[in-house]
């Protein structure tokens, strides 16, 4: 017997996500945009309905003068910064999926990052406040003044990296940064290795670098970001290029476009028919000095490298997850699934973390029945 499809709720506020939860018995799938729809383990399709929350968007409001904002958790961050840039402020995040529309919500669940989290940090560093929705259809608010909420937990901490499994988010409190006056790129090819011992001179000097990211290819381009005032950033891009070797070059901001395309993935709006169409696409983790020797190991097809934060995204054969998982593994660090073709059965996490049983015991108490998020930490819980 085929079982029916489930229904699509689109609340378009935080009273009707919670009637939502409270009136649905059953498991609850929790979607937004979709930019992040085959991340992390599949979604179990034994749902009763999908809590759709593309629709509770927009600001709530905005404070110049504080630099904060507060704003409906299906706010995509790309019309967000549209207007934020009106009052010469930003938010200081630059994931590949902005661009394709992902949404604040959607974007903290999945404890996305982009180049800047260097300096910035990722959206665990910017929020400082969140309102989600328990699984009794508690409201929980936390941030501001309030630093222990309710449930007695951070759950903005929590919240971060939870793929919904604790329940909807529905409203964020960020904080914003001012729009910088001037932004300059430089690049400069060589293998990983080599862009590896650049970058830890780099980083021991003064010229304070936004983003530093090495991109595959043959033989791969490291690109470095700078920002500054108008009249100052000349003279640093000069420095640079002095320390990056003859070789190195300013570029256009367009030079970021391929660590986009590698980053997303061939099957969630990277490129479609680049050489990793094929491939699956993990998001790995682990201390910066240990990255590029990780990376040279790995069958990668493609990769995108923070050689300063330990954070790269590579490629490689679909068959070829479980050795990438272990070789993490292997170093300390972490990885993630994040794209794959759609018969691909592969893990979509490496071994269990240290704190699973803690990580539990929260899950149990928030979400008792587990009805958000199934299928999302599999096989782990």
């Amino acid at each position: 017997m085929t079982r029916a499809a489930p229904t699509t709720l689109r609340p378009t506020s935080a009273r009707e996500v919670r009637d939502a939860v409270l009136d649905t018995p059953g498991r609850l799938a929790i979607t937004g945009a979709g930019t992040a729809a085959g991340w992390a383990g599949r979604a179990d399709d034994d749902v009763a309905a999908t809590l759709d929350l593309s629709g509770l968007s927009g600001v709530i409001h905005h404070n110049p003068g504080d630099m904060t904002v507060s704003v409906h958790a299906g706010t995509p961050v790309l019309a967000l910064q549209e207007q934020l840039a009106e009052h010469g402020q930003r938010l200081a995040f630059d994931a590949a999926r902005v661009a394709r529309g992902a949404t604040v919500g959607g974007l903290l669940a999945t404890a996305d990052a982009g180049p800047s989290a260097l300096v910035w940090g990722g959206l665990r560093d910017l929020v400082i406040g969140t309102t989600s929705v328990l699984a009794d259809g508690t409201m929980v608010r936390s941030g501001g003044h309030v630093i222990k909420n309710v449930a007695g937990y951070d759950m903005a901490k929590l919240l971060h990296g939870s793929h919904g499994t604790f329940g909807p988010v529905v409203e964020v409190v960020l904080r914003l940064h001012p729009v910088p006056k001037a932004v300059a790129c430089v690049a400069v090819d060589g293998p990983v290795a080599e862009a590896a011992s650049r970058v830890l001179e780099l980083m021991a000097s003064p010229l304070e670098p936004i983003a530093v990211e090495w991109v595959s290819g043959d033989p791969g381009r490291l690109l470095v970001r700078l920002e500054g005032g108008a009249g100052t950033l000349p003279a640093r891009v000069e420095r640079l290029r002095e320390l990056l070797g003859a070789d190195a070059r300013e570029v256009g901001p367009d030079a970021w476009d391929a660590h986009a395309s590698l980053t997303d993935g061939p099957h969630t709006g990277g490129d479609a028919d680049g050489p990793a169409r094929d491939g699956a696409v993990v998001r790995i983790g682990c201390a910066p000095t240990r990255l590029a020797p990780l990376v040279e190991q790995l069958p990668a097809i493609a990769v995108t490298a923070g050689l300063a934060t330990g954070v790269a995204t590579v490629t490689v054969p679909g068959a070829a997850v479980t050795q990438v998982h272990d070789a993490v593994a292997a170093v300390g660090g972490t990885s993630m699934l994040r794209d794959r073709p759609e018969a691909l059965d592969a893990p979509a996490w490496g071994p269990a973390p240290s704190a699973l049983a803690l990580l539990k015991a929260i899950k149990n108490q928030l979400d008792p029945e587990a009805r958000f998020a199934a299928g999302r930490f599999a096989p782990w819980m």
